[in-house]
């Protein structure tokens, strides 16, 4: 019987774990994570910190489901080293178990930039369910709230504590929010709303120390302006987790290279999800790591679909207001774009074009046909014959499928 191993529980490691069982009933599949709760969904934990929801309102497998599908999983157990020569890992507490096929899904950790007191007391990443529950009770004798970082998640983390009754001011070090998925006019939008919802901006702006003082924290920006809080958010992106990747001996760049079947150089062990880089890609996304998951499963267990790239995108909520963004949203302007935009109703529609295809989309306020213009994205499809109408109201986006 093969004796499967994934080593994290994150969207990778369980599409992976339900890929192998739907093909094989039979092999052993045993999941270890360092979290002290199932698999649940990352990026609602914003409304864990608003209170709008609870641990079982975002959990996507409870503990029966890996009971269901014959998966033996290892809460609190961290894997301290792969071994190659012997196929077999060791976990922090001396156990040694023994793998045919290995997948390694650690998913990936906040980043914290090297800035001078980031380590005080107060100061939070926010990655994982446990960094949630100590941000919430912070929160909860807190009244300020400083956000380092204007990205999705730290945005949505700084609303869900708004939500929670904080006071809520960004530093972005860009000069506009959300850099990867919106360009100048629509963060503009964005931020003008955000404004009238109570957050207020710092862009353009870098963070020089933090510092305690008077029994709360001060936030030092580089051209002298200090911001007093009680507590501090930094949300600064994800860095893969590599450690055991690098103790193993498998070949790193930006992070676990890997071939179009999630093969690394070592045999039989495979790597998918926020550890990876895929023909010299990071992503870093929900929807690759899925796709990711499930074409290293298919691969332990015989089969030969290939990956061959995820096209960039986010469809979600910012502050409560819908985003999709995909493809080259053309922040600098060096494509054609046709663009609607209605600050009064915080609307902005962006299609970026060149050769009539739609290289890139940000829909903001409105995501009326997202899913037809990701295809068209995809699939380079010919907008040629109904380009001056993609912006008229009750366009058939249908075509673009």
């Amino acid at each position: 019987m093969t004796q499967h191993i994934i080593i994290g529980n994150g969207i990778a490691a369980n599409t992976a774990a339900e890929t192998i069982r739907k093909s094989d009933a039979q092999s052993a599949i045993t999941m270890f994570t360092k979290e002290k709760v199932p698999f649940y969904y990352t990026p609602a934990l914003p409304e864990f910190l608003s209170g709008d929801k609870d641990l079982n309102g975002i959990t996507l497998h409870k503990e029966q489901w890996y009971n269901n599908n014959g998966i033996e999983l290892h809460l609190n157990t961290e894997i301290q080293a792969v071994d190659p020569p012997k196929k077999s890992v060791l976990t922090k507490n001396g156990k040694t178990f023994h793998y045919d096929r290995l997948l390694l899904a650690a998913g990936g950790y906040s980043f914290i930039p090297p800035i001078k007191g980031s380590n005080n007391a107060g100061v939070f990443g926010l990655r994982t369910f446990s960094d949630a529950e100590k941000i919430r009770t912070k929160a909860a004798v807190s009244k300020d709230l400083v956000l380092i970082g204007g990205g999705l998640l730290g945005l949505e983390a700084g609303n869900g504590l708004r939500k929670a009754g904080l006071r809520v001011t960004v530093i972005e070090f860009f000069p506009r929010l959300l850099p990867r998925q919106m360009d100048a006019a629509g963060a503009a939008i964005l931020q003008k709303q955000m404004e009238s919802m109570g957050f207020s901006f710092r862009l353009g702006a870098k963070t020089q120390e933090i510092i305690q003082q008077n029994g709360r924290l001060c936030v030092c920006l580089e051209g002298g302006e200090k911001l007093e809080t009680d507590m501090v958010l930094i949300s600064a992106g994800v860095r893969p987790e590599l450690g055991l990747a690098k103790a193993a001996g498998l070949p790193i760049d930006k992070a676990v290279k890997v071939d179009d079947h999630m093969k690394t150089d070592i045999e039989d062990i495979y790597a998918a999800g926020d550890v990876i880089e895929h023909r010299g890609m990071f992503y870093g996304i929900w929807p690759a790591a899925m796709e990711q998951g499930r074409i290293a499963g298919i691969a332990m267990t015989g089969g030969s679909e290939t990956y061959g790239g995820t096209v960039p995108a986010n469809t979600l909520k910012v502050v409560g207001i819908s985003l999709t963004a995909a493809g080259d949203i053309d922040a600098d302007g060096k494509h054609a774009s046709i663009v609607v935009a209605d600050e009064k109703k915080a609307i902005y529609r962006k299609l970026v074009t060149a050769d009539n295809s739609i290289i890139g989309a940000i829909l903001f306020g409105d995501i009326t046909g997202s899913a037809e213009i990701m295809n068209a994205i995809k699939t380079k499809k010919d907008i040629a014959p109904f380009k001056g109408n993609l912006t008229k109201p009750g366009f058939d986006f249908s075509k673009l499928a």
